[in-house]
């Protein structure tokens, strides 16, 4: 079966259902024309499930059916139910289908920050070369302001602000990397602030309370970066590389899987800039602040590699509404 001629002739009538599906009012003969594409159309998603290797395709299909099928039976209050789809299935075996990325830009990335905290730690001739002053005291020293960072403003509006500023840096990472260079610009100037701050706190001897500030929160914004990052850079390949597809096709298609994780990666910033804001400063001890990043980090990783997974793999449930 070739797969691509097969979606190429069928892809006006999924085209059609689509505009069906998304019309507000729809006359008698259009209603009865809307049933018969959405038979047909499981009937062929089917067909692809058992030959296309192909997973966007498939998921992009799954999501049609999905949005026909609400009006089919007159669902208009789904929203709900669509949202908590998004969290179940479509962003989770976006996250999954892009780990092989995001894992490589984690390693890269935090391969450059050890390398320049250990120079950086070591060395006079970093300081010179990175324009550092000789004296870093006021950021490193107890109370300087690598610690005070954390806990001059109020928890809830520092939290604010940094949801905001990370959700800045991902969405740089995610929507430059169609150009590649730029995205990885930002993540490397992103590594470099990171490993020059633990190379100066190593240097002062307060390792520990570099790590006991960073990890709490850092762990899954780091980590939410990385998938940025990945997700980037793979949407930027699929411009040099667009397989068997057409290069806008393939673009098109990328870039729907993009957004989905763009959009979900919000919650999970949400989620960082909320321990950062109110675990990170709090009083607990170091252990247990690291503690609540690390199940936070522990959970995303559940997220992805075990609902990723099955969502990823999930075949479409049997259909009422397709004859059998």
């Amino acid at each position: 079966m070739d797969v691509d001629a097969y979606a190429y002739r069928h892809r006006p009538s999924w085209d059609r259902l689509d505009r069906l599906s998304r019309q507000r009012r729809l006359s008698g003969p259009e209603a009865d024309e809307l049933v018969t594409l959405y038979r047909r159309t499981s009937q062929q998603l089917a067909r692809l499930q058992s030959h296309s290797p192909d997973p966007e395709l498939i998921a992009g299909l799954s999501a049609l059916l999905i949005r026909a099928r609400a009006r089919v039976l007159g669902s208009r209050g789904e929203i709900g139910r669509d949202i908590g789809r998004f969290f179940t299935h479509r962003f989770p075996a976006a996250l999954y289908r892009a780990w092989p990325w995001w894992a490589a830009v984690g390693a890269a990335f935090l391969a450059i920050s050890a390398g320049l905290g250990v120079w950086v730690s070591g060395s006079g001739t970093a300081r010179k070369r990175l324009g550092l002053p000789a004296d870093t005291g006021d950021l490193t020293d107890p109370g300087g302001r690598f610690e005070t960072y954390y806990t001059e403003h109020p928890h809830d509006a520092f939290a604010a602000q940094v949801w905001t500023n990370n959700a800045w840096v991902a969405a740089v990472a995610l929507f430059t990397g169609i150009l590649i260079l730029p995205a990885a610009y930002v993540l490397y100037m992103n590594a470099l602030n990171l490993g020059v701050s633990a190379g100066l706190m190593a240097d002062a001897g307060r390792l520990e309370a570099f790590f006991g500030f960073i990890l709490p929160h850092g762990m899954l914004e780091l980590t939410a970066v990385f998938v940025a990052g990945g997700a980037g850079l793979k949407l930027g390949w699929t411009l040099i590389d667009p397989g068997r597809l057409s290069r806008a096709r393939a673009l098109a298609r990328q870039g729907r899987a993009t957004a989905t994780v763009a959009l979900g990666l919000v919650v999970v910033l949400l989620i960082s800039g909320l321990i950062e804001g109110f675990v990170t400063p709090s009083g607990l001890p170091a252990p247990a602040r690291i503690g609540v990043g690390l199940v936070a980090e522990l959970g995303f990783l559940a997220y992805v590699f075990v609902i990723g997974r099955r969502a990823a793999n999930e075949p479409v449930a049997t259909d009422p509404l397709i004859p059998g």
